[in-house]
């Protein structure tokens, strides 16, 4: 085993735990494409960030309503009702799973004798029915939300708080995202990284680079299990 083995490992939840797949089917409820998922998402990221660059705050579901509601104002021929809309969709959080790889991953990392976490730009709410759903809530020390540093990942007083509520330092814990940004934001607050792929194959040069790369969780534990 090797001596700079990570003692914790810290997980971001959207996307990497939770499919956020079946959303899709809600934008079709509201009269919407599908394919609006993706973008949505991607603008509440953006705002979150933005308002973290400039010393703002405000919590992923804020973010997410409007974010529904500027794009349905954009739609041509929606005419439908936006706060209602905006809604469903963030209704819909409750009724995710975990990726199929999840359950078995974080019980083999558990029993090999890593501390488990979790920092979410989400809500700690979200992400205990989301563990609970799939089995696994009671492999997690702490779960962490952007309302205690108030600020979003990839800022690092983010990555600080979650390693601080599990009493290690940085260099003691590595996160695992699927997101680059997310890989990249924890490595420049001092924390090792580990990405999961999820049929992705290009990381971005600009940033900093993980640790460990794999394909899912399941992939990740053969790793650092073997180590």
């Amino acid at each position: 085993m090797p001596a700079d083995r990570p003692q914790v490992l810290v997980f971001d939840v959207n996307e990497t735990l939770s499919d956020l797949t079946p959303l899709s089917a809600r934008f079709e409820d509201i009269g919407a494409p599908r394919e609006l998922l993706p973008t949505w998402f991607a603008g509440v990221l953006r705002d979150g960030f933005a308002l973290t660059a400039v010393g703002a705050y405000a919590d992923f579901a804020s973010i997410a309503h409007d974010g529904v509601r500027a794009l349905l104002s954009g739609l041509e021929g929606w005419t439908g009702d936006g706060e209602a809309a905006a809604q469903h969709i963030l209704d819909g959080f409750a009724h995710l799973d975990v990726h199929p790889d999840v359950p078995d991953g974080v019980r083999r990392l558990g029993e090999a004798g890593y501390r488990l976490t979790a920092m979410t730009n989400g809500s700690v709410a979200m992400t205990e029915r989301l563990l609970d759903k799939a089995g696994v809530l009671d492999r997690f020390e702490v779960l962490s939300d952007v309302r205690g540093p108030r600020c979003w990942k990839p800022a690092p007083a983010a990555y600080h708080y979650a390693v601080e509520r599990v009493g290690v330092r940085p260099d003691q814990a590595m996160m695992v995202a699927v997101h680059p940004w997310d890989i990249d934001g924890a490595r420049r607050a001092g924390l090792d990284g580990a990405w999961l792929q999820r049929g992705a194959s290009v990381y971005p040069r600009a940033m900093t680079p993980p640790r460990y790369s794999a394909q899912n969780l399941r992939e990740l534990a053969d790793v650092l299990v073997a180590e």
